[in-house]
């Protein structure tokens, strides 16, 4: 017998919520209502691979062999070639997705027939008009001081800094204030995230701390450091806006870096499900919590998460104590959020496309997949999915480390696994979310009113089946899966099922004038990782049915640990010399065991579909090699996995990552590759060389 707290369970398994490569927009954006002739499209097809093989060979290292550094190989350029766009997180070349999908939802916003077809021309009206004022907000300089902002501050908690001797602290609650920062999508002291089953219920994480980079004890010990530099800035720019005098805001910034030290003391004996890692009592329960429910909720939806209740007990103690520093910090989070944070003009369109795009994420998909998403495309992938399910399958009758009890168990959980590519329907729902754009209310005059109203009906859209999860059946699933329009492939555990979304299927995980090799080192590997989660040690608590069952015997679970415990000391090695800190092989073991098999089993499917093709006497011959790249097909294929994952990281960016469960981008190629004999045969690296150190690897899969 036992229990399982879903707060420390990640039932939704995703390999990447992120979205991807401004590359060719045309191509895979025309109508499809505006096909070409055959030969205009072979001719298209033709030039298009060819750019693209420029494209991905623009990003690569030529002067380093693929055996000695074959992330250095595939991506050492990546930094220099990018193209130009502003974002405050790392950049990556999944990440750089966001940039096509924000130039389609540009052109979707004029299309104005199209709207009236699927009958959401009042709700577009309101989106273009928000991107209009959007454009023409001055953005760049942030207007910190608007009496929009400061007044939803003063409704919140209020600003010392600013109102001086008029803010009560007799009235401030830190619990209070960070409750309504959760209304508008602010990282107050309050993490909230939804749980992705019914009844979608808010559970907390110990929050994170900071502004443009997040701080830990180590980064903050010094002023010089770079966490402390743009911190500083970060703040002392909101509080010039204001007009604060000098001496009085080397004041506040010093509290606030004071009170942080102080709350590190306590967030950092938390792990991420806030568990305890040394406070021996856990606390019962925390009453000041129950305004957050009155607040953020209207009392809806109590289910109330308590782990984080000794977690938020000790950081009351520290908030006592710096009660004027708390506020300051709330404050200027909340203007954190509202705050563009562009450094030029010309990066403007993107964050207003962006903005629309995912504030109002329903309308645009309404559009996108009448639009964008074919038949055609869906079959294909569709089909994909299928021959990565073979090839599974096939690892879970071969794998020696499975009894026989446990092997009958996964077998009949991959049987009854559900495929979706696409998106999930449900129209009374998705139009439900799209009608409340319509009461969206854009002041003319005031982007700021207009911003915080967009911030609150987005935080509303994204709690609308937390909030009615009364009217909705038991198996109701997230909203997410409905959301075709998302850079997003997962394993959602409850109802056993694969999930490809139609945002992601463009470069650099997909276009259908690609070859084979590629597509199956890009996408295949993709639906392989998202397979292999199906089978670990998370899912492993959930049976073929969604039903909670442990379903591994004990002899399966000892040999899975020790295979286990191979990945965990090889990933643990990698050592990030920006910031002198190593991967935690601990945490991210799930994700480095799918990555291994996800590339494995992709591999296998791609031979396996090219057996079958050259077994059909009607399939025509077509080249698995790129135009103007001189790889051999297998090697094509492993250069397109790398290349997900070509990224540039500033420090504050691995300081953010290292709290995620993926491993860090270089090293989550060089940890697959460097246990893969596909690859050593592939690129004939022998022992001894840089990716093949010895001949032992690690496998599960």
């Amino acid at each position: 017998m036992f229990t399982i707290n879903f707060s420390t369970i990640n039932i939704w398994r995703v390999l990447i919520l992120v979205p991807l490569l401004q590359l060719l927009v045309e191509s895979e954006a025309r109508s499809l209502r505006d096909k070409p002739e055959r030969a205009d499209e072979e001719k298209s097809s033709a030039d298009y691979l060819q750019n693209y093989a420029e494209h991905m060979k623009s990003y690569m290292n030529f002067s380093v062999a693929p055996c000695d550094n074959f992330y250095e190989y595939a991506c050492g350029n990546y930094p220099r070639a990018k193209a130009d766009h502003f974002s405050v997180h790392r950049r990556n070349n999944i990440n750089d997705l966001m940039f096509t999908l924000n130039d389609i939802t540009v052109k979707l916003l004029g299309r104005t027939h199209l709207a009236e077809t699927v009958n959401v021309s009042k709700e577009l009206v309101v989106a273009k008009r928000f991107y209009n004022a959007c454009l023409a907000a001055e953005l760049v300089q942030f207007s910190a001081a608007d009496p929009a902002y400061l007044s939803l501050i003063r409704s919140s908690g209020g600003f010392p800094a600013v109102d001086g001797a008029s803010w009560n602290v007799s009235k401030f609650s830190w619990v209070n204030m960070s409750s309504h920062l959760t209304n508008y999508g602010a990282n107050g002291l309050i993490h909230e995230e939804l749980v992705a089953r019914f009844p979608f219920e808010p559970l907390f994480k110990p929050p994170q701390l900071g502004f443009d980079h997040i701080v830990q004890t180590i980064n903050i010990a010094s002023n010089d450091s770079r966490a402390f530099r743009l911190n500083d800035k970060r703040m002392r720019g909101y509080l010039q806006a204001y007009n604060v005098p000098e001496d009085r805001i080397i004041e506040v910034i010093n509290g606030v870096f004071a009170f942080w030290r102080d709350a590190l003391k306590v967030t950092e004996e938390f792990n991420d499900a806030c568990e305890s890692l040394s406070f021996e009592e856990a606390e019962d329960e925390f009453p000041k919590l129950r305004s957050y429910y009155a607040i953020a909720w209207n009392g809806v939806n109590v289910t109330e998460d308590n782990n984080c209740y000794t977690l938020f007990a000790e950081l009351d103690k520290v908030c006592t104590q710096h009660p004027e520093a708390v506020a300051n910090y709330l404050a200027m989070q909340l203007l954190y959020v509202f705050d563009a944070k562009l450094t030029e003009a010309k990066y403007q369109q993107d964050y207003c496309a962006k903005t629309v795009r995912e504030t109002m994420s329903f309308l645009i998909d309404k559009l996108y997949m009448a639009e964008l998403f074919s038949e055609e495309k869906r079959l294909e992938v569709s089909a994909m999915v299928l021959e990565l399910r073979k090839s599974v399958r096939k690892s879970l009758e071969e794998a020696e480390w499975l009894d026989t009890e446990s092997r009958v168990e996964a077998l009949l959980k991959e049987s009854t696994l559900k495929s979706r590519v696409g998106s999930l329907k449900d129209e009374a729902l998705t139009d439900r979310l799209i009608r409340e754009i319509a009461s969206l209310d854009i002041v003319e005059d005031s982007f700021a009113t207009t911003n915080i109203n967009l911030a609150r009906h987005s935080i509303k859209t994204d709690r609308y089946s937390s909030l009615h999860f009364e009217e909705m059946a038991n198996d109701t699933l997230p909203q997410s899966t409905y959301l075709g329009m998302q850079v997003q492939a997962a394993y959602y555990i409850i109802d056993n099922s694969i999930n490809v979304m139609a945002g992601i299927l463009q470069p650099p995980v997909y276009h259908r004038a690609w070859p084979q090799s590629l597509k199956f080192g890009t996408l295949g590997y993709i639906v392989g990782h998202e397979l292999t989660h199906g089978f670990d040690t998370t899912s492993s608590l959930f049976d073929s049915k969604g039903n909670i069952r442990f379903w591994w015997t004990k002899e399966t679970q000892r040999a899975f640990d020790i295979r286990t415990f191979c990945f965990i000391e090889q990933y643990s090695d990698y050592t990030i010399p920006e910031i002198g800190l190593s991967i935690n092989g601990v945490k991210t073991k799930d994700e480095n065991i799918a990555d291994n098999g996800g590339l494995r089993q992709a591999f296998a499917a791609y031979h396996s579909h090219m057996k079958q093709q050259l077994e059909d006497p009607e399939q025509q011959s077509v080249s698995e090699q790129l135009p103007g790249l001189d790889l051999k097909p297998d090697q094509l294929f492993f250069l397109g996995f790398a290349q997900l994952f070509c990224s540039d990281f500033q420090e504050e960016h691995y300081y953010k990552h290292l709290t995620d469960v993926h491993t860090i981008d270089k090293y989550r190629v060089l940890g697959a590759i460097s246990n893969s004999d596909d690859f050593f045969q592939a690129y004939n690296c022998p022992v001894g060389s840089g990716m093949r150190p010895e001949n032992k690897t690690c496998r599960l899969w």
